[in-house]
């Protein structure tokens, strides 16, 4: 592990953050996941300009704009110095005095960390995950507008919890009407009736890169793919559910609540899709490593 931090990089075992940054404190920040891939940092321009949306909805700019937050993200990752791996990219308010006052913080803090990351075993890559619909509810966008990356994620720490408690391996979270919002760290996706349906935003899905290349991809291989609330029945009833995100990649879900999704997992569509994913994710970004 490599990590930014305070204008240089160091090994993850010698990263400091002092006790009173509000990132630490109180979870004010935002953040950003990015894949590597093949020695390039993936669609590195899409995830800056959502962390500048990001930082504006919450009144916190970027240290050195876009271009700076960008050759940090590039020096990172050169010193990492893998083809593949994960960039954990953060802004927190920075240093202030005890109490949530933002005004009291003089300075952001960028930390960017390169690092390996797991969050299925391959084994399941291969065969699916399976999936309970957790009590935890999304909030919703007039509590928490879920275009934000908050450093806040107790929301998704507590639907994982209570998924693997169950014995499931991912979490689905409903919003307050009880439609699909998404998964704890991923997009959900619905292939059923020929058409490839996705969470709107307004339902609490976050409007997420890999989602967006998800999309670009169906159209270009013929699906039709449309935004459409989406309730657990339409789940139980698709042909093939699978989760998207920059951590998971493409992954098929092979069950929800104990009931089989389909014929098989990965079903045709989503195999196809990983497929095509796994070959833009090598080509689409700023190469740090020749």
């Amino acid at each position: 592990m490599k990590v930014w931090i305070d204008g240089r990089v160091v090994d993850g075992s010698e990263a400091r953050v002092p006790v009173t940054d509000h990132g630490l404190l109180y979870g004010d920040g935002i953040f950003e996941g990015i894949r590597l891939a093949g020695g390039r940092v993936f669609r590195l321009d899409s995830h800056l300009a959502r962390l500048r949306h990001s930082g504006r909805a919450i009144g916190l700019e970027l240290p050195g704009g876009i271009a700076g937050v960008r050759e940090i993200v590039l020096a990172t990752a050169r010193a990492w110095g893998r083809p593949d791996g994960y960039v954990r990219l953060l802004v927190t308010r920075g240093d202030g005095a005890m109490g949530v006052d933002p005004t009291r913080c003089p300075s952001p803090r960028v930390i960017c960390i390169a690092c390996e990351i797991e969050l299925f075993p391959a084994q399941l890559l291969a065969t699916g995950v399976s999936m309970v619909t957790v009590s935890v509810r999304r909030p919703g966008p007039d509590v928490l507008d879920p275009r934000v990356k908050s450093l806040n994620y107790l929301n998704s720490v507590l639907a994982k919890r209570e998924a693997r408690l169950r014995g499931a391996d991912e979490a689905l979270i409903l919003n307050s009407v009880g439609n699909v919002a998404e998964a704890a760290v991923a997009n959900v996706f619905a292939f059923r009736r020929g058409k490839l349906l996705t969470p709107p935003a307004t339902d609490g899905a976050l409007e997420g890169v890999t989602r967006g290349c998800v999309m670009e991809l169906a159209a270009g291989l013929g699906i039709p793919a449309e935004e459409r609330s989406l309730t657990r029945m339409d789940l139980l009833s698709a042909d093939e559910v699978f989760l998207s995100g920059t951590g998971a990649r493409i992954v098929a879900v092979r069950s929800l609540d104990g009931a089989e999704i389909g014929v098989r997992a990965p079903g045709p569509v989503t195999e196809k899709l990983a497929a095509a994913f796994a070959e833009v994710a090598r080509s689409d970004g700023p190469i740090y490593l020749d």
